[in-house]
């Protein structure tokens, strides 16, 4: 079957923002307006065709990823060198709680575009900044929508400066609205200079009227922003602007187009809720924000040269993708979604998957609306597709033609937090329960599985209380396994803080051949987060090269398990700088254990410590209830940076250890009359305070 939309009319795009700012129901209303569904799903009402798992409806949250395609024809902008054809677009609505920030994440890597929304009442939060830096990551253009422009308290123009002192300076609105709150009707178009209004109260329809005459003012002074903003992008728009003062409608288009795609400009729109201008923000997306053919070619490592090559996006190309999310499905077992960024693929084709080396089938390729399926037999490039069955494909390997083999980046996740012992309930639940944890943990990079050799005892860990709540939840209702669940841990690590040597000699003689190895180490701290590195400096054959390796797995062994309290160990050099051998007796084993005895040693003597977790949290709270919430964060040895003001709100804006947040929802309804809420999401990883540590080390050891 031919491919029946260009590339230059296919949108591939995120919806990101915050928890609670409008994600899902802004989702909502583009597909119903683009006649995909027939009603607005309500997330109140647990009808929304986007969160569709049981615990997204039930708590009213994002918990994963959720892709679709609509179409859509261009109304309201003019529409200049892009015609009004129409244009695929395909969407991801993605999770705004920070516990599921790697379905964000992993969705920026294969996206192209997004809109970043806003709650016009809260302007830009802790999780918007989260989201705004992974698309800097990936290189994302992006524009803004401020929503819940009807609700009391919104302010749109408070919204604008907050998104450009906090995310970008060169943002700026391309359209106003007309009214706010209650009183909040419509918007003006800053390109075109139109004011559009409401039919009726509860009509989505828009007609045109006169811009209002206590708002052309504001009208000339955005507008102008806007050219100036913009225009620079532009050598031949400058001069024509400088020399005539004045752009047409076509001339400012190209400029926001070419300015938002080389992101340097984020066009920011405003609406309400419910029924959020979609025209004004379809026509925005299939205008401003980048086709695939706007995106630099995809490069990667030929596995068989270690060179850097590249895929330009074009059907012609060797087919080249990025799995980037597994899922189970009830139905049809694993889907693996993955973006195609050149070539195509064919139902019944053999893939090669160069992360692992293994060859695969593709016996099905699905384009997904939620949870539903449409059976297609080619899927091309520059499209988002999934496919069913693929036994050994991962989050982040690379899928491509056997015979022009390449790998892309894969996408780096963070690491867990938190911890929780589980052990399941029955003895029919044990089967079960290490079948759910696999798929889940194959399903979510963030979410790790472990057993503690020193109790036997199954150890999950993953980003936050609400992540592994859903987990448990997920394993009971999917898999039925019921579980017995511990108290949440956190996800201690350890480091050293200065340098040292030492030497680790493993001899042993019981008849026949012996045991010899023979190691001198020296570590050295690294900055925080910069992981481990291990460093050969043996010359002139003093240990054999082929024993090199055994040393360096022998030190990343011993990692696993620190001297302080037995977590694993982070963020050092180790060296490997002297040894000796002996002719007939040496082994790798003996090198392993050698290089293990002297690594426990060095870190003792490089004054080894333990590291905790710190959260960076925005606390909102009356100003009635505001000493009251401070000295309760002070006392969880909560730190401030700054406090501010919102409306009739206290804004505390800080760091606090995680092992001192346990429980505090409850804790701050408790201290503010059931009106407090908090955001938190992982900052660092900091030293922890001695009298502390020695708390920890006693928790441990019982």
């Amino acid at each position: 079957m031919p491919r029946i939309y260009p590339l230059d009319r296919i949108r591939n795009i995120g919806i990101i923002a915050h928890i609670d700012a409008g994600k899902t129901t802004t989702t909502e209303t583009l597909l119903y307006y683009t006649g995909k569904t027939h009603k607005i799903g309500n997330i109140d009402a647990g009808t929304t065709e986007m969160d569709w798992m049981v615990q997204e409806r039930e708590r009213g949250i994002t918990i994963t990823s959720a892709a679709t395609t609509c179409f859509w024809k261009a109304k309201m902008l003019s529409f200049g060198p892009l015609g009004k054809d129409e244009f695929r677009i395909n969407i991801i609505d993605t999770p705004g709680h920070i516990d599921f920030t790697a379905e964000v994440q992993r969705s920026l890597r294969v996206l192209d575009g997004a809109v970043v929304i806003f709650d016009g009442k809260e302007g830009v939060q802790p999780q918007s900044e989260t989201v705004w830096r992974q698309a800097d990551k990936y290189n994302v253009a992006r524009m803004c929508y401020i929503n819940k422009l009807n609700l009391t308290g919104a302010n749109f123009y408070e919204s604008v400066e907050s998104i450009r002192k906090r995310l970008a300076f060169n943002a700026s609105p391309i359209q106003l609205p007309i009214g706010i709150e209650s009183e909040l009707k419509g918007v003006i178009d800053l390109i075109t200079k139109k004011a559009y209004i409401y039919k009726d109260e509860k009509a989505l329809e828009m007609l045109e009227i006169e811009i209002p005459d206590d708002m052309k003012e504001l009208v000339e002074k955005y507008r102008a922003e806007l050219i100036e903003r913009t225009v620079e992008s532009d050598e031949e728009l400058v001069n024509k602007f400088l020399a005539d003062g004045v752009l047409t409608e076509e001339e400012l288009l190209i400029a926001i187009r070419k300015s938002t795609l080389a992101g340097k400009f984020f066009p920011i729109l405003g609406g309400d809720g419910r029924r959020v201008m979609v025209e004004t923000i379809l026509d925005a997306v299939v205008q401003f924000l980048p086709s695939p053919l706007d995106i630099p070619p995809v490069k990667g490592i030929d596995p068989n040269t270690g060179n850097e090559i590249e895929r330009k996006t074009s059907d012609d190309e060797p087919f080249t993708s990025l799995a980037f999310k597994i899922a189970a499905d009830p139905y049809v077992g694993t889907l693996n979604f993955f973006r195609v960024y050149s070539g195509k693929l064919s139902r019944g084709s053999y893939v090669l998957n160069t992360t692992t080396g293994e060859k695969e089938r593709i016996g099905r390729i699905l384009r997904m609306h939620a949870n539903e399926r449409e059976e297609v037999e080619e899927i091309y490039a520059g499209e988002i597709g999934a496919t069913v069955g693929l036994k050994d494909t991962h989050t982040g390997n690379t899928l491509c033609d056997e015979n022009h083999p390449i790998v892309l980046e894969t996408i780096n996740f963070p690491e867990p937090v938190i911890s929780i012992r589980i052990e399941p309930k029955t003895k029919a639940d044990q089967e079960k329960m290490g079948n759910a944890l696999k798929k889940l943990s194959d399903e979510d990079p963030t979410f790790i599985v472990k057993g503690d050799m020193d109790t036997s005892e199954t150890i999950i860990s993953g980003m936050g209380e609400l992540h592994l709540e859903i987990i448990v939840d997920r394993m009971k209702r999917e898999f039925g396994v019921e579980a017995n669940v511990g108290r949440p841990q956190v996800a201690y690590k350890e480091t050293i803080t200065g340098e040292a040597e030492a030497e680790g000699k493993y001899v042993k003689q019981s008849g026949g051949r012996g045991q010899y190895g023979h190691v001198w180490l020296r570590a050295k701290k690294r900055e925080r987060g910069k992981g481990f590195e291990f460093i050969n400096e043996i010359r002139g054959g003093t240990i054999p090269q082929e024993y090199i390796p055994a040393v360096e797995k022998g030190v990343k062994e011993a990692m696993e398990k620190g001297v302080v309290a037995g977590y694993k160990m982070v963020d050092m050099e180790i060296t490997l700088y002297d040894g000796s051998f002996h002719e007939v007796d040496s082994s790798e084993l003996a090198f392993k254990i050698a290089s293990m005895m002297a690594f426990q040693e060095v870190v003792k003597r490089a004054g080894a410590v333990i590291l905790e977790p710190i959260m960076e949290i925005e606390i909102i709270c009356s100003k009635e209830s505001f000493s009251e919430v401070i000295g309760n964060f002070n006392a969880r040895r909560g730190q401030i940076k700054e406090t501010s003001d919102r409306l009739d709100s206290k804004i505390i804006n800080g760091e606090v250890p995680l092992s001192e947040m346990f429980g505090y929802a409850t804790a701050l309804r408790s201290l503010t009359e059931g009106r407090g809420t908090s955001t938190m999401e992982f900052s660092h990883y900091r030293e922890v305070p001695k009298n502390i540590a020695q708390e920890i080390i006693d928790g441990k050891r019982k």
